[in-house]
């Protein structure tokens, strides 16, 4: 009979589950077995994405996550078994099999989310791994030429700061030579001449700014092929045509929208392929004899795939896929099997192909959705409103199930960061917990600066007009208060990255805001200028403000959180990781600070592990954990 008060005593101590070591928490209550076992099923959706085609056979290439972080896979057939290939403490970023003969695999990799990117080669024969860069250095964008002997990549190996341009031979990394060094750090390679000998190199100012240059390997000599002009124009993925004379790029020249476009550099012809389309070309892949091109088209968010005929643009194949976000598109060498991701809010990503000859759908991967029943889950609204000054914004709505939670339901606003990203109706994954088991609606907006809504409306929220977006979320609120479905008086606003700036500039401006849950967010933007990674700085100046400027400076310092921190009254989450390049770890604890010093109210949440969000499954799910507490105690109650 003596066990039975040990047992009871084990129990008590078991109903808290410790902190792991690698999170620091402030304020934060205990999580309780209790909860982590009602939530546990939501925690369990994985998710697969393309990565590469085998080049000699009919295997793909993916990542998707059986343990705590996203890995390397193969999968030899649809709906095949996935053999992981890597098991690494860290995410792998992607990887491609090497062309022609795919006896190896270069995949990307950082430590502790700090984005320095390094470039590995995994040997498909014994298994072993291979550092190819110098472990220090930014190494990004890596594309292998069209022989396969070659590699080339950006990288700030030379200053820390310029994405310079480098290649290699994989197969002896020590060899690796700088063939164009440049003096900003918006440089990246695009595509591969079919010869090897040329390089396609895109110049990012801004989104509404880039320029193309085609590089000589040979020479090391650079020739811009888009001049610069008064107006700004930008240009994305451009791929040489197999003639290597012409080549296919997505630009906004002449038009609101990114349309896929044939150009000649030499007479500087360009035939519009996709001019009766009056949306956003979000991706596009040119088959290896150059006869067909896929495209992917935004329509308010969803993604459309068609497949035309590369000399006429006419349309070849509209595959039926649902409606959701498709995206990662590659053929193969085999010029008939097209791959591609396909996300939906009942279905989480997963990787398919189309036979463009036959136009078969094949579903290669089928991820897991924790057990539960995925049709279940709610299809989103889209709701469309006018702003303060008539500037027309539109939003997603996810909304509980009306015979379950009766009456007017509690409201999420979450912001998406970026600024120039755009919320779209995908997987909504463990946040479908709140909407079905709380009874929560989920408002995803897309505000002015927003992408997908043309390139006039990207910019209306750069330099001085910053504070007009979160005016938008205003024009959301009182759009809760006429809902009928919607609880007005309980409205709590979410956000990371720039979003989460926009989590506590609303907090600042609607003091009708219930709480708040602020991730990787700028608090103030003259620190996070100061202090946020060198090869970021001057992209960011440009679509934030130049704090160099006088007037500019002032502006920035009057409108940041942390110089506003006394109109915050609200409870407030923080949410920060250690290693952020981006939003350095100080704009969140200057932030705390500055609101605890006023008396108000604020969980804090800091994993030493991570970067600009969590990538690792152990500390996502304390995170969401975390932050359900937080709404039981400050929004539903």
């Amino acid at each position: 009979m003596r066990l039975l008060p040990l047992l009871a005593a084990l129990a008590a101590i078991g109903t808290q589950a410790q902190t792991p070591d690698n999170l620091v928490t402030e304020g934060v209550p205990p999580i309780t077995p209790e909860l982590r076992a009602d939530v546990g099923r939501y925690l369990e959706f994985r998710a697969a994405s393309f990565q590469s085609w085998q080049p000699v056979r009919r295997e793909m290439l993916i990542t998707t996550r059986f343990g705590d972080t996203p890995q390397l896979h193969l999968v030899k057939m649809p709906g095949g078994a996935r053999k992981q290939l890597t098991f690494l403490p860290e995410p792998v970023g992607g990887g491609a099999f090497q062309p022609k003969k795919g006896d190896y695999i270069v995949f990307g990799q950082d430590v502790g989310g700090g984005e320095f990117f390094q470039l590995y080669r995994y040997d498909l024969s014994d298994g072993k791994t291979t550092l190819l860069t110098d472990g220090k250095s930014r190494n990004t964008g890596a594309r292998f030429s069209w022989s396969g002997k070659s590699l080339a990549y950006s990288s700030t190996k030379r200053n820390g700061k310029d994405t310079d341009i480098y290649v290699m031979d994989p197969l002896q990394p020590d060899k690796a030579r700088l063939v164009f060094e440049v003096s900003t750090p918006g440089w990246q390679v695009t595509d591969w001449s079919h010869d090897d000998s040329r390089l396609l190199l895109i110049e990012y100012i801004s989104i509404n700014e880039t320029y193309l240059h085609v590089l000589d390997i040979k020479t090391g000599k650079a020739e811009l092929i888009t001049p610069k002009t008064d107006d700004k124009i930008a240009y994305s993925d451009a791929k040489f045509a197999p003639d290597g004379k012409s080549f296919y790029v997505l630009s906004d020249k002449g038009s609101e929208f990114q349309r896929l476009v044939r150009f000649d550099p030499l007479t500087k012809l360009e035939n519009v392929l996709t001019a009766d389309i009056a949306r956003d070309i979000d991706d596009m892949a040119i088959s290896s004899n150059g006869e067909l091109i896929a495209i992917v088209i935004n329509e308010d968010g969803a993604g459309v795939l068609r497949v035309l005929d590369a000399k006429t643009g006419k349309e070849r194949r509209s595959p039926n896929l649902p409606l959701g976000i498709v995206s990662g598109l590659h053929f193969h060498e085999n010029n008939r099997d097209l791959a591609f991701n396909v996300s939906s809010a009942r279905a989480p990503a997963d990787v398919y192909s189309l036979d463009v000859k036959s136009g078969k759908v094949e579903r290669w991967t089928e991820s897991e959705t924790g057990g539960l029943n995925a049709d279940s889950f709610p299809e989103p609204e889209m709701f469309k409103v006018n702003s303060f000054d008539g500037t027309p914004i539109s939003a997603f709505i996810y909304r509980p199930d009306t015979g379950k939670f009766p009456g007017r339901r509690p409201v999420i606003i979450s912001i998406h960061g970026g600024p120039e990203s755009q919320a779209r109706p995908g997987f909504q994954a463990r946040n479908n917990y709140y909407v079905n088991e709380l009874g929560i609606a989920i408002i995803y907006p897309n505000v002015r600066g927003s992408a997908g809504y043309g390139k006039t409306f990207l910019t209306r929220d750069n330099g001085f007009k910053r504070e007009d977006s979160v005016s938008d979320i205003g024009a959301i609120i009182k759009w809760v208060k006429q809902d009928q479905l919607l609880d007005f008086d309980r409205i709590a606003v979410m956000g990371g990255s720039y979003g989460g700036y926009m989590v506590l500039a609303s907090m600042m401006h609607y003091p009708h805001v219930r709480c708040g849950i602020d991730v990787v967010g700028i608090s103030n933007f003259l620190t996070f200028l100061k202090n946020t990674q060198d090869y970021r700085r001057d992209l960011r100046r440009v679509e934030y403000g130049d704090e160099r400027d006088e007037k500019m400076r002032e502006f920035l310092e009057k409108i940041s959180p942390a110089t506003n921190a006394d109109k915050i009254k609200k409870p407030l989450f923080v949410v920060q990781g250690k290693n952020d390049p981006r939003v350095p770890l100080s704009e969140s604890e200057q932030m705390v600070k500055n609101i605890r010093d006023r008396g108000g109210k604020v969980w804090y949440l800091m994993a030493k592990d991570e970067g600009h969000g969590f990538g690792k499954k152990k500390n996502a799910d304390y995170q969401f954990l975390a932050s359900i507490l937080f709404l039981k105690e400050n929004l539903l109650n």
